[in-house]
């Protein structure tokens, strides 16, 4: 039974893991008594349970209903009856919250807080962003958003900064904290039915809703070699450990309509936990990152034991459900393009934040001379894995640039795709979407105005 030590409101806390997959909003409510944090989704979605975690990185917003215990190991941990000050001092959030009548029902108020105090923390202005991973159905936004900007010019007590304990190694074989790639492997060639969870925003609704027995795990938040993003010769090379929020700052300004779709990933508590090489190493159809990493040509790097190799993303995804990926072998990286102008990428969902995809297209056209070189397009949620539009590159490449060779290359995508019909759209629904994705990226190259937010007469 591995021990685990981290802080919690500011003492230390060394606790023993009978159980790796309980979670910590579980762990706070029916261990440690402290029920200011809420369960409400049980899912990551409505923030309800959202805490203060810092680690080396700094301080992050992170849904406490799909953290792991084993996850906190060297961390910090702030829940709501840790935000005031030892002396009972309202934080700046909470005086503001008060003075500008942002609760009601309180339910989904301690989340807001804890989502507010990092945010006040690491001086961040974009509330909307900050704020878009709780939900609050009766006190309504506008005095929630004026309170974080109230808040926003008070300076931030000392008592909030955390610092996050040094610890050693943890862990046992069915309960695994490896510090490096290398241990990461070893242990998984030893246990190839084991589970890898970097930041359970998908394994962690394996235990919450399906009620899964994960077997042995290993939690990969310390393998931090796992974690680097490096550049060499235009090529991004994105560890699989990256989260979605440090890719989103690593790409921002190299490839803004990823980065714009990045943005709208989750919640800022989902981004901060989800890992580039777990979406990727789920294989789910709708998936976002795939179709972009597709478009762009990218190149998997994975590893079992000692041995490496590697292979175009886009042949990783089999079919539904099955993957490229042998007994112990697990995604290392991703290397990308580090600039590609003629990248787009395009998001539907029924909620512009915080939804999955109905439908997803990437595209990426080289137009040289008038005449289209190349043409890379993939599309999740068209088929049962992120899949190229074939058909549709072939009716484009080597003809002239033109709306009437795009409206060609729309008629073709019927021969790349068969989609299903769910809760999300119907067949016919995501099909005229796709092809109208194709139209909507031809006139976005012209340079006309094709952003959803913004409806003209």
């Amino acid at each position: 039974m591995p021990e685990i030590s981290f802080h919690l409101n500011g003492e230390p806390v060394e606790c023993a893991v009978d159980d790796p997959t309980v979670t910590l909003l579980d762990w706070l409510r029916e261990r440690r008594g402290l029920t200011g944090t809420k369960e409400g989704c049980n899912e990551g979605d409505c923030g309800a349970c959202t805490v203060m975690v810092t680690d080396e990185g700094g301080a992050r917003a992170l849904n406490a209903c799909i953290l792991f215990l084993p996850q906190l190991h060297g961390k910090a941990v702030r829940t709501v009856e840790g935000i005031a000050g030892p002396d009972g001092r309202l934080h700046p959030v909470q005086a503001a919250m008060v003075a500008e009548h942002g609760s009601q029902c309180g339910f989904c108020t301690p989340g807001f807080i804890a989502s507010m105090a990092v945010g006040h923390l690491n001086g961040r202005r974009d509330h909307d962003d900050v704020l878009a991973g709780n939900l609050c159905r009766c006190t309504g936004y506008a005095p929630i958003v004026r309170a974080a900007e109230a808040a926003a010019e008070v300076p931030v007590p000392d008592w909030i900064r955390d610092q996050a304990p040094e610890v050693g190694p943890s862990g046992d074989e069915s309960c695994f904290i490896p510090e490096s790639a290398d241990a990461l492997a070893s242990w998984y060639a030893d246990n190839p039915n084991g589970t890898l969870i970097a930041g359970a925003t998908d394994v962690g609704l394996w235990v919450t809703k399906a009620l899964r027995d994960l077997g042995p795990v290993a939690f990969l938040h310390r393998c931090h070699d796992l974690q680097a993003i490096s550049e060499d010769s235009g090529t991004l090379r994105v560890g699989a450990g990256v989260t979605m929020a440090a890719f989103h700052a690593a790409i921002r300004d190299r490839l803004p309509s990823y980065a714009e779709m990045v943005r709208r990933y989750g919640s800022e508590q989902v981004r901060q936990a989800a890992t580039i090489g777990g979406n990727i190493a789920n294989g789910s159809p709708i998936g976002d990152n795939p179709p972009a990493l597709i478009a762009l040509g990218a190149t998997l790097h994975l590893r079992q034991g000692s041995t490496r190799r590697e292979m175009p993303i886009e042949d990783f995804f089999l079919k539904y459900g099955k993957q490229d990926r042998k007994p112990g072998e697990f995604v290392e990286a991703v290397s990308l393009r580090a600039e590609a102008p003629g990248l787009r990428c395009y998001k539907l969902s029924k909620r512009f934040d915080q939804d999955i995809s109905a439908v997803c297209g990437c595209f990426n056209v080289t137009v040289a001379g008038g005449t289209v070189s190349e043409a890379r397009i993939a599309f999740g949620g068209m088929a049962g894995i992120p899949k190229r539009a074939s058909a549709a590159e072939t009716a484009l490449t080597g003809q002239p640039w033109s709306e009437a060779t795009v409206r060609g290359a729309m008629d073709a995508m019927a021969e790349d795709f068969t989609p299903m019909s769910d809760m999300r759209a119907s067949a016919a629904y995501r099909m005229e979407a796709a092809q109208n994705m194709a139209l909507r990226y031809f006139h976005d190259l012209a340079g006309r105005d094709v952003d959803v937010l913004k409806v003209a007469s």
